[in-house]
């Protein structure tokens, strides 16, 4: 692990919940409201964390259990996750798997602990969680999978080097884009729906609402509680920041060679990202929950696309 891999690690851990603020000032600015701060999330935090915990008597260690694996699983994530040019702490071929499947393991405990609840209400939404993200899974692989071809066409090199998100990332310039343009075009908007869906932003989840029919993220937290409501909130700032360095990170192909000017401009383009978000809330309306996975089925359909183009190039 190299310092500046360092520093970029603890930028994420410090910068992750300012996010969700922009774009909730977004929002209100497209309400003609002021809105909450920009710390809003980071004075939720620690008002949660002097709180206590209460749990029903229903419950097992499970449910204690899944924000704490949860929190534990995105932040061993981001291990792999390049900023920009500059290599992630871990690097090794095959990283993108690791970093997919850590985020399954922080949906599969934090459905378990809404099932362990015996709530009807935190069950629906464990089942609408486990449905959007098996279809939301494989547009992310495939979407990593057209990157990495590209990157390797790219490299000129039979190396298995480039199945490393390091790798993949690293070599992503104004070329690779002159020269695999419209296929990564495609992989950013399939990109930018599973970052919408795995984040419970509309058009697939609406983070305000407190309709239990309706809500699928939410809804599984209800029960939870001061710290262990602290975990979960920290978590998804970071699963934001980390599924959305990935669509920054190729959409800004800044690759000047100067480690902390392209982290730079992977870190302004999660703050674009985010007041896109807030657009995207602001001048739309959720999707009916029969519509979910076929907007997901197409954010799939638009990286397998990418990926046939840069094969066929």
């Amino acid at each position: 692990m190299n310092g500046n891999s360092s520093v970029f690690l603890l930028l994420a851990l410090i910068l992750a919940p300012l996010l969700p603020g922009i774009i909730n000032r977004t929002k209100a600015f497209f309400a003609g409201r002021k809105g909450p701060s920009l710390l809003q999330l980071y004075y939720d935090l620690a008002k949660l964390l002097r709180k206590g915990a209460v749990y029903s008597r229903t419950t097992s260690w499970l449910f204690r259990a899944g924000p704490v694996v949860g929190l534990a699983s995105v932040v061993s994530a981001l291990f792999v996750l390049p900023l920009g040019g500059s290599p992630a702490p871990l690097v090794f071929a095959g990283d993108f798997i690791l970093m997919a499947y850590l985020l399954g393991v922080m949906r599969f405990f934090t459905v378990l602990a809404a099932l362990d609840t015996g709530s009807a209400f935190e069950g629906m939404g464990a089942s609408r969680e486990a449905q959007f993200s098996a279809l939301a899974e494989p547009a992310l692989f495939l979407g990593l999978a057209a990157i990495a071809r590209a990157s390797q066409t790219a490299g000129q090199t039979e190396s298995i080097g480039f199945l490393s998100l390091s790798e993949m990332y690293g070599r992503l310039s104004i070329d690779v884009w002159l020269q695999s343009g419209p296929a990564l075009l495609l992989v950013a908007g399939a990109l930018l729906v599973i970052f919408l869906a795995e984040n419970s932003r509309i058009p697939v989840d609406d983070p305000n609402t407190h309709l239990e029919l309706t809500m699928i993220h939410e809804v599984m937290v209800l029960d939870h509680g001061g710290p262990d409501f602290a975990m979960i909130q920290y978590g998804a700032a970071l699963k934001m920041w980390l599924i959305g360095s990935l669509l920054s990170g190729l959409l800004v192909p800044v690759r000047t060679g100067n480690p902390w000017l392209d982290g730079v401009a992977v870190v302004c383009g999660l703050l674009i990202l985010a007041v896109l978000t807030g657009v995207v809330e602001s001048t739309m309306a959720r999707l009916r929950l029969l519509r979910v996975p076929q907007l997901l089925v197409s954010a799939g359909f638009l990286s397998t696309l990418a990926l046939v183009l840069i094969l066929w190039s």
